[in-house]
């Protein structure tokens, strides 16, 4: 393992942010996803350690003008229990209800979830499907710079983004969901808690009068990156939700899936459960 030169544990984003300017920085929050990384060889760290957990005003959760923003450094717990995230996003709580275990989600943070860019990432599936954005802060020309990339577009591979190294993940937004919206998140592994889901399905929109409108679906664990399924989308954008659009959804889902075989599951059984746990969420969305 490459030698830790130096620690840093900057107060102020402006900090962080000419830090990283200089390169070659390992940036730690929980660290609930590095260290087992790390200690398996699949991750290394830079000479530079940075925590930036003290960092003011990149936690909380928030609603301006009818968007929601999650501060990076928000931990899963406080998204499990915050009032504005189960009245306006539940799907989103329920999820959080589901990662991990209470020790994890004490520590585990919005913004390393995000970044650790897994195909099986749990808070990324709800997000998806609530048309989230993320902001990326680097340093140049004396100054912040910031850009904001829908969340669809942030992921090019297992653990690869668009994020540069230079830049830190600030925030999460998404518009707050209209209040016909219904959303349902679904996952699986081979244990009830502390387990990589096998396959995740979230599902979301406008529900009136037994129509889904403005669907958003999105898969985990079937693909090399977390995805926004098109296909399912638009096989249920407008419709009612009766038998046959269903049966028809599950159709197009071979289409939005590729999985593959590793040590937690064939694709065969990641395909069935696929269908299996959609068909299941769109009926709790019919039935909601």
């Amino acid at each position: 393992m490459q030698e830790i030169t130096s620690y840093l544990a900057p107060r102020s984003l402006d900090e962080a942010l000419q830090a990283m300017a200089t390169g070659d920085v390992t940036v730690f929050c929980g660290g609930t996803d590095l260290a087992p990384q790390t200690e398996a060889g699949v991750r290394r760290y830079s000479t530079r350690l940075m925590n930036i957990r003290r960092i003011e005003n990149l936690d909380g959760i928030e609603e301006k003008d009818g968007v929601i923003r999650i501060g990076a450094l928000t931990t899963i717990s406080e998204i499990r229990r915050h009032p504005l995230i189960a009245g306006a996003a539940p799907i989103l709580a329920e999820a959080a209800e589901h990662f991990a275990s209470d020790q994890i989600r004490n520590v585990a943070s919005i913004g390393g979830n995000i970044c650790n860019a897994s195909p099986a990432g749990d808070m990324i599936n709800p997000l998806l499907v609530l048309d989230a954005a993320v902001e990326l802060a680097s340093w140049a020309d004396g100054a912040q710079q910031k850009r904001r990339v829908p969340l669809e577009h942030f992921f090019t591979s297992p653990q690869r983004t668009v994020k540069r190294a230079d830049e830190l993940l600030t925030s999460v937004t998404f518009r707050k969901p209209a209040a016909d919206f219904v959303g349902r998140f679904r996952k699986s592994g081979p244990r009830p808690a502390l387990e990589i889901s096998t396959v995740s399905v979230g599902v979301g929109g406008n529900f009136s009068g037994g129509v889904l409108r403005n669907a958003r679906v999105a898969f985990g664990s079937v693909a090399p990156t977390p995805l926004r399924a098109r296909h399912v989308e638009a096989a249920l954008e407008g419709c009612k939700l009766n038998a046959d659009v269903i049966s028809a959804a599950l159709v197009a889902a071979r289409s939005d899936a590729k999985p593959i075989d590793d040590v937690r599951a064939s694709a065969w059984y990641r395909s069935h459960l696929l269908e299996v746990f959609l068909e299941e969420v769109l009926h709790h969305v019919r039935g909601n």
